[in-house]
Protein backbone atom coordinates (compact mmCIF):
# COMPACT_ATOMS: atom_id res chain seq x y z
CA UNK A 1 0.00 0.00 0.00
CA UNK A 2 1.88 3.21 -1.15
CA UNK A 3 2.62 6.15 1.57
CA UNK A 4 -0.61 8.64 1.84
CA UNK A 5 0.74 12.01 1.92
CA UNK A 6 0.61 14.46 5.28
CA UNK A 7 0.18 17.72 3.06
CA UNK A 8 -3.61 19.07 1.81
CA UNK A 9 -4.28 18.39 -1.37
CA UNK A 10 -7.69 18.88 -2.94
CA UNK A 11 -8.64 19.06 -6.82
CA UNK A 12 -11.33 20.41 -8.72
CA UNK A 13 -12.19 18.62 -11.81
CA UNK A 14 -14.45 19.28 -13.62
CA UNK A 15 -15.63 17.80 -17.76
CA UNK A 16 -15.44 20.50 -20.36
CA UNK A 17 -18.76 19.39 -21.54
CA UNK A 18 -20.92 22.13 -20.64
CA UNK A 19 -20.34 25.88 -19.29
CA UNK A 20 -19.98 26.37 -15.53
CA UNK A 21 -22.79 26.00 -13.55
CA UNK A 22 -23.96 26.67 -9.61
CA UNK A 23 -23.22 23.45 -8.55
CA UNK A 24 -19.90 22.78 -10.04
CA UNK A 25 -18.99 26.56 -9.44
CA UNK A 26 -19.44 25.21 -4.96
CA UNK A 27 -17.53 22.13 -5.49
CA UNK A 28 -14.85 24.91 -6.48
CA UNK A 29 -15.29 26.79 -4.01
CA UNK A 30 -15.58 24.60 -0.83
CA UNK A 31 -12.67 22.70 -2.47
CA UNK A 32 -10.33 25.66 -2.56
CA UNK A 33 -11.67 27.02 1.04
CA UNK A 34 -10.62 23.43 2.55
CA UNK A 35 -6.93 23.11 0.72
CA UNK A 36 -6.49 27.04 1.83
CA UNK A 37 -7.84 26.78 5.26
CA UNK A 38 -5.53 23.58 6.14
CA UNK A 39 -2.55 25.41 4.45
CA UNK A 40 -2.84 22.94 1.64
CA UNK A 41 -3.16 22.84 -2.05
CA UNK A 42 -5.65 23.40 -4.58
CA UNK A 43 -5.45 21.67 -8.11
CA UNK A 44 -7.54 21.88 -11.28
CA UNK A 45 -7.27 19.01 -13.31
CA UNK A 46 -9.83 19.39 -16.60
CA UNK A 47 -11.20 15.83 -17.07
CA UNK A 48 -11.26 15.34 -20.98
CA UNK A 49 -11.57 11.43 -21.62
CA UNK A 50 -15.03 12.25 -23.21
CA UNK A 51 -13.64 13.34 -26.34
CA UNK A 52 -17.12 13.43 -28.41
CA UNK A 53 -18.20 16.31 -25.87
CA UNK A 54 -14.94 17.98 -24.85
CA UNK A 55 -14.41 21.45 -26.53
CA UNK A 56 -12.38 24.12 -25.98
CA UNK A 57 -14.77 26.69 -25.45
CA UNK A 58 -15.81 24.77 -22.58
CA UNK A 59 -12.48 25.24 -20.93
CA UNK A 60 -12.19 28.35 -21.48
CA UNK A 61 -15.55 29.15 -19.73
CA UNK A 62 -14.31 27.13 -16.34
CA UNK A 63 -11.13 28.90 -16.36
CA UNK A 64 -12.33 32.37 -16.77
CA UNK A 65 -15.13 31.96 -14.62
CA UNK A 66 -13.21 30.61 -12.02
CA UNK A 67 -10.90 33.52 -12.16
CA UNK A 68 -13.83 35.73 -12.05
CA UNK A 69 -14.90 34.29 -9.16
CA UNK A 70 -11.45 34.76 -6.74
CA UNK A 71 -10.90 30.65 -6.86
CA UNK A 72 -7.27 30.72 -7.95
CA UNK A 73 -5.66 27.26 -8.43
CA UNK A 74 -2.39 26.41 -6.97
CA UNK A 75 -1.05 23.86 -9.64
CA UNK A 76 -2.78 23.19 -13.41
CA UNK A 77 -4.94 23.45 -15.38
CA UNK A 78 -3.66 19.14 -15.99
CA UNK A 79 -5.61 17.52 -18.60
CA UNK A 80 -6.48 13.80 -18.67
CA UNK A 81 -5.52 12.96 -21.73
CA UNK A 82 -2.09 14.58 -21.11
CA UNK A 83 -1.87 11.63 -18.28
CA UNK A 84 -2.59 8.71 -21.09
CA UNK A 85 0.68 6.86 -20.55
CA UNK A 86 -0.07 6.48 -17.19
CA UNK A 87 -3.18 5.27 -17.06
CA UNK A 88 -2.37 2.82 -19.77
CA UNK A 89 0.46 1.37 -17.36
CA UNK A 90 -1.95 0.82 -14.98
CA UNK A 91 -4.61 -0.84 -17.04
CA UNK A 92 -1.50 -3.16 -18.22
CA UNK A 93 -0.91 -3.58 -14.40
CA UNK A 94 -4.43 -4.35 -13.70
CA UNK A 95 -5.12 -7.30 -16.64
CA UNK A 96 -1.14 -9.08 -16.01
CA UNK A 97 -2.64 -9.65 -12.30
CA UNK A 98 -5.93 -10.62 -13.75
CA UNK A 99 -8.06 -7.89 -11.86
CA UNK A 100 -9.31 -6.78 -14.85
CA UNK A 101 -10.45 -8.67 -18.48
CA UNK A 102 -11.14 -7.86 -21.92
CA UNK A 103 -15.08 -8.10 -22.54
CA UNK A 104 -16.14 -9.04 -26.11
CA UNK A 105 -19.98 -9.58 -25.19
CA UNK A 106 -21.39 -7.06 -28.05
CA UNK A 107 -23.76 -4.43 -26.87
CA UNK A 108 -27.00 -5.77 -28.60
CA UNK A 109 -26.36 -9.11 -26.04
CA UNK A 110 -25.86 -6.26 -23.31
CA UNK A 111 -28.37 -4.51 -23.27
CA UNK A 112 -30.93 -7.65 -23.81
CA UNK A 113 -29.75 -8.71 -20.40
CA UNK A 114 -30.28 -5.72 -18.79
CA UNK A 115 -33.82 -5.07 -19.91
CA UNK A 116 -34.51 -9.51 -18.76
CA UNK A 117 -33.04 -8.29 -15.36
CA UNK A 118 -35.13 -5.08 -15.16
CA UNK A 119 -37.85 -7.08 -15.99
CA UNK A 120 -37.24 -9.39 -13.13
CA UNK A 121 -36.84 -6.27 -10.36
CA UNK A 122 -33.31 -7.07 -10.35
CA UNK A 123 -29.78 -4.49 -10.25
CA UNK A 124 -28.78 -4.77 -13.84
CA UNK A 125 -25.16 -5.86 -13.47
CA UNK A 126 -22.83 -7.53 -16.29
CA UNK A 127 -22.96 -11.42 -15.68
CA UNK A 128 -18.85 -12.05 -16.24
CA UNK A 129 -19.39 -13.82 -19.24
CA UNK A 130 -16.39 -13.00 -20.63
CA UNK A 131 -13.88 -13.55 -17.06
CA UNK A 132 -12.95 -16.69 -17.45
CA UNK A 133 -11.88 -16.64 -21.41
CA UNK A 134 -7.89 -17.98 -21.92
CA UNK A 135 -5.53 -16.01 -22.37
CA UNK A 136 -5.45 -17.43 -25.76
CA UNK A 137 -8.77 -16.89 -26.61
CA UNK A 138 -8.76 -13.20 -25.70
CA UNK A 139 -5.53 -12.79 -28.02
CA UNK A 140 -7.17 -14.79 -30.91
CA UNK A 141 -10.48 -12.15 -30.75
CA UNK A 142 -8.17 -9.43 -30.25
CA UNK A 143 -6.14 -10.11 -33.26
CA UNK A 144 -9.57 -10.38 -35.16
CA UNK A 145 -10.22 -7.06 -34.32
CA UNK A 146 -13.58 -7.98 -32.56
CA UNK A 147 -14.91 -4.94 -30.58
CA UNK A 148 -13.95 -5.05 -26.65
CA UNK A 149 -13.74 -3.28 -23.81
CA UNK A 150 -11.95 -3.65 -20.23
CA UNK A 151 -13.90 -4.72 -17.15
CA UNK A 152 -12.55 -4.54 -13.64
CA UNK A 153 -13.23 -7.70 -11.77
CA UNK A 154 -15.09 -7.23 -8.80
CA UNK A 155 -14.35 -8.97 -5.67
CA UNK A 156 -17.47 -9.66 -3.26
CA UNK A 157 -17.15 -7.90 -0.71
CA UNK A 158 -18.50 -5.17 1.41
CA UNK A 159 -17.03 -1.78 0.72
CA UNK A 160 -17.27 0.90 3.55
CA UNK A 161 -15.74 4.53 4.32
CA UNK A 162 -15.68 7.05 6.16
CA UNK A 163 -17.35 10.69 4.70
CA UNK A 164 -16.32 13.49 7.09
CA UNK A 165 -20.25 14.53 5.97
CA UNK A 166 -22.72 12.00 5.89
CA UNK A 167 -20.52 9.35 8.00
CA UNK A 168 -20.30 6.03 7.70
CA UNK A 169 -21.13 4.92 4.12
CA UNK A 170 -21.54 0.66 3.61
CA UNK A 171 -22.07 -0.59 -0.34
CA UNK A 172 -22.25 -4.70 -0.90
CA UNK A 173 -19.83 -4.72 -4.06
CA UNK A 174 -22.84 -8.04 -5.16
CA UNK A 175 -25.00 -4.74 -6.31
CA UNK A 176 -22.51 -3.67 -8.69
CA UNK A 177 -21.09 -6.47 -11.24
CA UNK A 178 -17.76 -5.91 -13.40
CA UNK A 179 -17.70 -2.71 -14.96
CA UNK A 180 -15.98 -0.97 -17.95
CA UNK A 181 -12.90 0.68 -17.23
CA UNK A 182 -11.65 1.48 -20.67
CA UNK A 183 -12.41 1.09 -24.25
CA UNK A 184 -9.25 -0.06 -24.97
CA UNK A 185 -5.51 0.85 -23.17
CA UNK A 186 -5.49 4.06 -24.70
CA UNK A 187 -8.97 5.25 -24.56
CA UNK A 188 -9.58 4.80 -20.30
CA UNK A 189 -12.91 5.71 -18.77
CA UNK A 190 -13.59 8.52 -16.30
CA UNK A 191 -13.83 5.72 -13.12
CA UNK A 192 -10.24 4.43 -13.90
CA UNK A 193 -8.42 7.51 -15.09
CA UNK A 194 -9.90 9.88 -11.81
CA UNK A 195 -8.41 7.16 -9.22
CA UNK A 196 -5.05 6.72 -11.32
CA UNK A 197 -4.41 10.53 -11.82
CA UNK A 198 -6.04 11.15 -7.65
CA UNK A 199 -3.08 9.00 -6.57
CA UNK A 200 -0.21 10.26 -9.15
CA UNK A 201 -1.30 14.13 -7.84
CA UNK A 202 -1.14 12.71 -4.55
CA UNK A 203 -5.00 14.06 -3.96
CA UNK A 204 -5.53 13.33 -0.03
CA UNK A 205 -9.37 14.65 0.38
CA UNK A 206 -12.04 14.02 -2.61
CA UNK A 207 -14.83 16.41 -2.23
CA UNK A 208 -17.35 16.74 -4.32
CA UNK A 209 -21.21 16.37 -5.38
CA UNK A 210 -23.43 13.34 -3.38
CA UNK A 211 -24.61 12.90 -7.15
CA UNK A 212 -21.25 10.92 -7.61
CA UNK A 213 -21.59 9.01 -4.54
CA UNK A 214 -22.53 5.98 -6.23
CA UNK A 215 -19.36 5.85 -8.26
CA UNK A 216 -17.42 6.05 -5.02
CA UNK A 217 -17.28 1.88 -4.42
CA UNK A 218 -15.66 1.44 -7.53
CA UNK A 219 -13.49 4.23 -7.09
CA UNK A 220 -12.41 2.52 -3.68
CA UNK A 221 -12.33 -1.28 -5.10
CA UNK A 222 -9.74 -0.11 -7.69
CA UNK A 223 -7.63 1.94 -5.46
CA UNK A 224 -7.44 -1.58 -3.40
CA UNK A 225 -6.58 -3.49 -6.29
CA UNK A 226 -3.64 -0.93 -7.55
CA UNK A 227 -2.09 -0.43 -3.84
CA UNK A 228 -2.75 2.81 -3.53
CA UNK A 229 -4.13 4.52 -0.92
CA UNK A 230 -7.85 5.88 0.06
CA UNK A 231 -8.26 9.80 0.15
CA UNK A 232 -10.98 11.01 3.03
CA UNK A 233 -14.54 11.71 0.72
CA UNK A 234 -16.74 14.06 1.28
CA UNK A 235 -20.13 14.32 -0.89
CA UNK A 236 -21.91 17.56 -0.66
CA UNK A 237 -25.36 17.73 -0.33
CA UNK A 238 -27.59 18.27 -3.54
CA UNK A 239 -28.88 21.58 -4.88
CA UNK A 240 -32.49 21.93 -5.18
CA UNK A 241 -34.93 24.96 -6.31
CA UNK A 242 -37.16 26.26 -3.72
CA UNK A 243 -39.83 23.40 -4.78
CA UNK A 244 -37.78 20.60 -3.93
CA UNK A 245 -37.13 19.96 -7.63
CA UNK A 246 -34.23 19.23 -9.49
CA UNK A 247 -32.45 22.93 -10.13
CA UNK A 248 -33.11 24.36 -13.87
CA UNK A 249 -33.47 27.30 -15.60
CA UNK A 250 -37.05 28.10 -14.27
CA UNK A 251 -35.75 28.63 -10.70
CA UNK A 252 -32.97 30.79 -12.84
CA UNK A 253 -29.91 28.88 -12.37
CA UNK A 254 -28.08 29.40 -15.08
CA UNK A 255 -24.46 29.27 -16.56
CA UNK A 256 -21.75 31.28 -14.25
CA UNK A 257 -21.22 33.39 -16.84
CA UNK A 258 -24.54 34.51 -17.61
CA UNK A 259 -24.89 35.69 -14.21
CA UNK A 260 -21.99 38.28 -14.47
CA UNK A 261 -23.86 39.20 -18.01
CA UNK A 262 -26.67 39.75 -15.53
CA UNK A 263 -25.20 41.86 -13.60
CA UNK A 264 -24.33 39.85 -10.45
CA UNK A 265 -20.93 40.59 -8.99
CA UNK A 266 -18.37 37.99 -7.75
CA UNK A 267 -18.36 38.77 -4.12
CA UNK A 268 -21.99 38.04 -4.02
CA UNK A 269 -21.86 34.83 -5.73
CA UNK A 270 -18.98 33.50 -3.96
CA UNK A 271 -21.20 34.49 -0.37
CA UNK A 272 -23.99 32.89 -2.23
CA UNK A 273 -22.37 29.84 -3.30
CA UNK A 274 -20.88 29.24 0.43
CA UNK A 275 -24.24 29.03 1.88
CA UNK A 276 -25.87 26.74 -0.28
CA UNK A 277 -24.89 23.46 2.30
CA UNK A 278 -22.84 25.45 4.48
CA UNK A 279 -23.99 26.94 7.39
CA UNK A 280 -21.11 28.73 10.44
CA UNK A 281 -24.28 28.97 12.54
CA UNK A 282 -25.19 32.04 14.13
CA UNK A 283 -26.93 34.85 12.04
CA UNK A 284 -24.06 36.30 10.04
CA UNK A 285 -24.86 35.98 6.24
CA UNK A 286 -22.48 38.05 4.85
CA UNK A 287 -19.01 36.36 4.08
CA UNK A 288 -16.14 38.03 2.35
CA UNK A 289 -13.81 35.39 0.72
CA UNK A 290 -11.20 36.33 3.21
CA UNK A 291 -13.88 35.91 5.70
CA UNK A 292 -14.79 32.32 4.61
CA UNK A 293 -11.29 31.43 4.76
CA UNK A 294 -11.17 31.82 8.01
CA UNK A 295 -14.36 30.75 9.06
CA UNK A 296 -14.53 28.23 6.68
CA UNK A 297 -15.40 24.31 8.20
CA UNK A 298 -16.31 20.88 6.38
CA UNK A 299 -17.93 19.70 9.48
CA UNK A 300 -20.91 22.38 9.25
CA UNK A 301 -21.84 21.64 5.62
CA UNK A 302 -25.17 19.59 6.54
CA UNK A 303 -26.14 16.44 5.12
CA UNK A 304 -29.93 17.80 3.92
CA UNK A 305 -30.14 19.31 0.34
CA UNK A 306 -29.58 22.45 -0.43
CA UNK A 307 -32.11 25.55 -1.72
CA UNK A 308 -31.47 27.63 -4.35
CA UNK A 309 -32.77 30.97 -3.19
CA UNK A 310 -32.20 33.97 -6.42
CA UNK A 311 -34.28 36.39 -4.12
CA UNK A 312 -31.43 35.61 -1.36
CA UNK A 313 -28.74 36.11 -4.07
CA UNK A 314 -30.82 39.33 -5.47
CA UNK A 315 -30.36 40.48 -1.50
CA UNK A 316 -26.50 39.46 -1.38
CA UNK A 317 -25.74 41.30 -4.58
CA UNK A 318 -27.20 44.63 -3.66
CA UNK A 319 -25.42 44.60 -0.90
CA UNK A 320 -22.01 44.68 -2.04
CA UNK A 321 -23.11 46.98 -4.68
CA UNK A 322 -23.92 49.57 -2.07
CA UNK A 323 -20.81 48.61 -0.76
CA UNK A 324 -18.38 49.70 -4.00
CA UNK A 325 -17.98 53.62 -4.66
CA UNK A 326 -19.84 55.12 -7.50
CA UNK A 327 -17.00 55.20 -9.23
CA UNK A 328 -16.60 51.89 -9.64
CA UNK A 329 -20.17 51.30 -10.09
CA UNK A 330 -20.18 53.43 -12.59
CA UNK A 331 -17.07 51.58 -14.27
CA UNK A 332 -19.21 48.36 -14.46
CA UNK A 333 -22.56 49.61 -15.47
CA UNK A 334 -21.91 51.78 -18.21
CA UNK A 335 -20.83 48.48 -20.24
CA UNK A 336 -24.72 47.82 -20.00
CA UNK A 337 -25.92 51.47 -21.10
CA UNK A 338 -23.82 50.77 -24.03
CA UNK A 339 -25.18 47.38 -24.44
CA UNK A 340 -28.84 49.02 -24.65
CA UNK A 341 -27.33 51.29 -27.20
CA UNK A 342 -28.14 54.75 -24.64
CA UNK A 343 -24.08 55.55 -25.01
CA UNK A 344 -21.41 54.89 -27.56
CA UNK A 345 -17.70 55.85 -27.18
CA UNK A 346 -16.51 59.64 -28.42
CA UNK A 347 -15.07 59.02 -31.75
CA UNK A 348 -11.83 60.78 -30.24
CA UNK A 349 -12.51 58.73 -27.03
CA UNK A 350 -12.22 55.60 -29.50
CA UNK A 351 -9.08 57.31 -31.05
CA UNK A 352 -7.30 57.31 -28.20
CA UNK A 353 -8.88 53.98 -26.94
CA UNK A 354 -9.21 51.44 -29.54
CA UNK A 355 -9.39 48.39 -26.96
CA UNK A 356 -13.36 49.64 -25.95
CA UNK A 357 -14.89 46.47 -27.55
CA UNK A 358 -18.50 47.21 -26.62
CA UNK A 359 -20.74 45.78 -24.21
CA UNK A 360 -17.70 44.25 -21.78
CA UNK A 361 -14.69 45.65 -22.89
CA UNK A 362 -11.84 45.78 -20.88
CA UNK A 363 -11.18 49.78 -21.77
CA UNK A 364 -14.19 52.36 -20.18
CA UNK A 365 -13.46 55.70 -21.99
CA UNK A 366 -14.18 59.12 -20.33
CA UNK A 367 -16.35 60.65 -23.22
CA UNK A 368 -19.55 59.10 -24.62
CA UNK A 369 -22.26 60.04 -26.95
CA UNK A 370 -25.69 59.75 -26.45
CA UNK A 371 -27.08 57.98 -29.06
CA UNK A 372 -30.74 59.72 -28.89
CA UNK A 373 -29.12 63.38 -28.98
CA UNK A 374 -25.97 62.82 -30.64
CA UNK A 375 -24.74 65.45 -27.63
CA UNK A 376 -21.17 64.18 -25.64
CA UNK A 377 -21.79 63.05 -22.12
CA UNK A 378 -18.64 62.71 -19.78
CA UNK A 379 -18.06 59.92 -17.19
CA UNK A 380 -18.57 62.30 -14.50
CA UNK A 381 -22.47 63.14 -16.12
CA UNK A 382 -23.06 59.47 -16.13
CA UNK A 383 -22.06 58.93 -12.38
CA UNK A 384 -24.60 61.59 -11.93
CA UNK A 385 -27.19 59.73 -12.97
CA UNK A 386 -26.53 55.94 -11.82
CA UNK A 387 -26.00 57.72 -8.38
CA UNK A 388 -29.27 58.08 -8.70
CA UNK A 389 -30.26 53.85 -8.32
CA UNK A 390 -26.47 52.83 -6.69
CA UNK A 391 -28.50 52.38 -3.14
CA UNK A 392 -31.49 50.76 -5.32
CA UNK A 393 -30.08 48.40 -7.76
CA UNK A 394 -29.74 44.54 -7.26
CA UNK A 395 -28.42 43.81 -10.03
CA UNK A 396 -26.29 45.44 -12.43
CA UNK A 397 -28.17 44.97 -15.43
CA UNK A 398 -30.98 47.05 -14.20
CA UNK A 399 -29.19 50.44 -14.56
CA UNK A 400 -30.26 50.25 -18.70
CA UNK A 401 -34.39 50.53 -17.79
CA UNK A 402 -34.06 52.13 -14.84
CA UNK A 403 -32.46 55.91 -16.19
CA UNK A 404 -33.27 55.48 -19.71
CA UNK A 405 -35.15 58.13 -19.69
CA UNK A 406 -32.43 60.33 -18.97
CA UNK A 407 -31.27 59.74 -22.40
CA UNK A 408 -34.24 60.23 -24.32
CA UNK A 409 -35.25 62.84 -26.15
CA UNK A 410 -39.31 62.35 -25.79
CA UNK A 411 -40.86 60.11 -23.11
CA UNK A 412 -43.58 57.58 -24.10
CA UNK A 413 -46.14 57.12 -21.42
CA UNK A 414 -50.17 57.25 -21.02
CA UNK A 415 -51.96 60.49 -19.93
CA UNK A 416 -53.44 58.40 -17.41
CA UNK A 417 -50.28 57.74 -15.25
CA UNK A 418 -49.70 61.04 -14.85
CA UNK A 419 -53.22 60.92 -12.67
CA UNK A 420 -52.88 60.71 -9.06
CA UNK A 421 -55.18 58.55 -6.96
CA UNK A 422 -58.74 59.54 -7.21
CA UNK A 423 -57.29 62.95 -8.71
CA UNK A 424 -58.50 64.17 -12.29
CA UNK A 425 -57.43 65.27 -15.44
CA UNK A 426 -57.99 68.95 -14.20
CA UNK A 427 -56.26 68.64 -11.11
CA UNK A 428 -53.13 67.34 -12.95
CA UNK A 429 -53.41 70.24 -15.44
CA UNK A 430 -53.01 72.11 -12.23
CA UNK A 431 -50.59 70.77 -10.83
CA UNK A 432 -48.09 70.61 -13.91
CA UNK A 433 -49.25 74.41 -14.06
CA UNK A 434 -48.19 75.32 -10.73
CA UNK A 435 -45.00 73.11 -11.21
CA UNK A 436 -44.31 74.60 -14.40
CA UNK A 437 -44.46 78.46 -12.47
CA UNK A 438 -42.31 77.66 -9.58
CA UNK A 439 -39.81 75.42 -11.46
CA UNK A 440 -39.68 78.56 -13.85
CA UNK A 441 -38.52 81.29 -11.27
CA UNK A 442 -35.61 78.49 -9.77
CA UNK A 443 -32.24 80.91 -10.95
CA UNK A 444 -30.18 77.95 -13.00
CA UNK A 445 -27.11 78.47 -10.55
CA UNK A 446 -29.66 77.75 -7.52
CA UNK A 447 -30.82 74.66 -9.19
CA UNK A 448 -29.94 72.38 -6.69
CA UNK A 449 -31.80 69.07 -5.24
CA UNK A 450 -32.27 70.75 -1.27
CA UNK A 451 -33.35 74.19 -3.11
CA UNK A 452 -36.14 72.17 -4.94
CA UNK A 453 -37.24 70.22 -2.00
CA UNK A 454 -37.03 73.59 -0.12
CA UNK A 455 -39.15 75.46 -2.80
CA UNK A 456 -41.57 72.69 -3.95
CA UNK A 457 -42.51 71.12 -0.50
CA UNK A 458 -44.24 73.52 1.24
CA UNK A 459 -45.89 73.99 -2.23
CA UNK A 460 -47.19 70.61 -2.28
CA UNK A 461 -49.24 70.42 1.22
CA UNK A 462 -50.54 73.63 0.24
CA UNK A 463 -52.19 72.42 -2.76
CA UNK A 464 -52.64 68.81 -1.76
CA UNK A 465 -55.01 70.86 0.77
CA UNK A 466 -56.59 73.28 -1.84
CA UNK A 467 -57.91 70.12 -3.32
CA UNK A 468 -59.49 69.11 -0.32
CA UNK A 469 -56.77 66.15 0.71
CA UNK A 470 -54.52 67.59 2.90
CA UNK A 471 -51.18 66.02 3.55
CA UNK A 472 -51.08 63.84 0.81
CA UNK A 473 -48.41 65.96 -1.32
CA UNK A 474 -48.97 63.19 -4.29
CA UNK A 475 -51.48 65.27 -6.00
CA UNK A 476 -48.22 67.29 -6.90
CA UNK A 477 -45.70 65.23 -6.89
CA UNK A 478 -46.64 61.85 -8.66
CA UNK A 479 -47.20 64.24 -11.76
CA UNK A 480 -43.49 65.44 -11.69
CA UNK A 481 -42.30 62.21 -11.32
CA UNK A 482 -44.11 60.66 -14.34
CA UNK A 483 -43.36 64.04 -16.28
CA UNK A 484 -39.68 63.55 -15.82
CA UNK A 485 -38.95 59.55 -15.84
CA UNK A 486 -41.97 58.31 -17.83
CA UNK A 487 -42.44 55.45 -15.38
CA UNK A 488 -44.35 54.76 -11.93
CA UNK A 489 -41.73 53.98 -10.10
CA UNK A 490 -38.70 55.63 -9.89
CA UNK A 491 -36.27 57.36 -7.83
CA UNK A 492 -37.69 60.78 -5.98
CA UNK A 493 -38.61 63.54 -8.08
CA UNK A 494 -36.00 65.97 -6.34
CA UNK A 495 -32.89 63.56 -7.39
CA UNK A 496 -33.93 63.76 -10.87
CA UNK A 497 -35.15 67.06 -11.76
CA UNK A 498 -31.61 67.69 -10.12
CA UNK A 499 -29.59 65.61 -12.73
CA UNK A 500 -31.88 66.48 -15.50
CA UNK A 501 -31.08 69.95 -15.06
CA UNK A 502 -33.88 73.11 -15.80
CA UNK A 503 -34.27 73.26 -19.52
CA UNK A 504 -34.74 69.12 -19.33
CA UNK A 505 -37.19 69.43 -16.41
CA UNK A 506 -39.62 72.47 -17.82
CA UNK A 507 -39.35 70.66 -21.34
CA UNK A 508 -41.04 67.54 -19.80
CA UNK A 509 -43.20 69.23 -17.70
CA UNK A 510 -44.50 71.46 -20.59
CA UNK A 511 -44.79 67.90 -22.89
CA UNK A 512 -46.91 66.17 -19.88
CA UNK A 513 -49.28 69.22 -20.06
CA UNK A 514 -49.64 68.97 -24.19
CA UNK A 515 -50.35 64.87 -23.49
CA UNK A 516 -53.17 66.12 -20.60
CA UNK A 517 -54.48 68.69 -23.42
CA UNK A 518 -54.41 66.52 -26.63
Amino acid sequence: MAFFPKKVRTRFAPSPTGFLHIGTARTALFNFLFAKKHKGTFVLRIEDTDRERSEERFEQDILEQLSWLGIHWDEGPYRQTEHLDIHTKYLKLLLSEKKAYYCFCPPKELEAKRQEQVSRGVAPQYNGKCANLSPKQVQELLAKERKSVIRFHIPEKRVSFNDIIRGKVEFDTALLGDFVIAKNLSTPLYNFSVVVDDFTMEITHIIRGQDLLPSTPRQILLQEALGFWKPTYAHLPLILGPDQGKLSKRHEAVAIAQYKENGYLPEALVNFLAFLGWNPGGTKEIYTIKELLRDFSIEKIQKGNAIFNIQKLDFLNGFYIRQKPITKITELCIPYLAAANLIIPSFESQERMPNFIGYFGKEIVQTYIVAATKEKISVEEIQRIIALYHQRLKKLSEISELVDFYFKTTLSYSKDMLIWKESTDQEARQALDKLEEMLSKIKERDWTEKTLVKIIMPEAETFAAHLQHPHDRGYLLWPLRVALTGKKSSAGPFEIAAVLGKQKTLKRVGEAKKLLNA
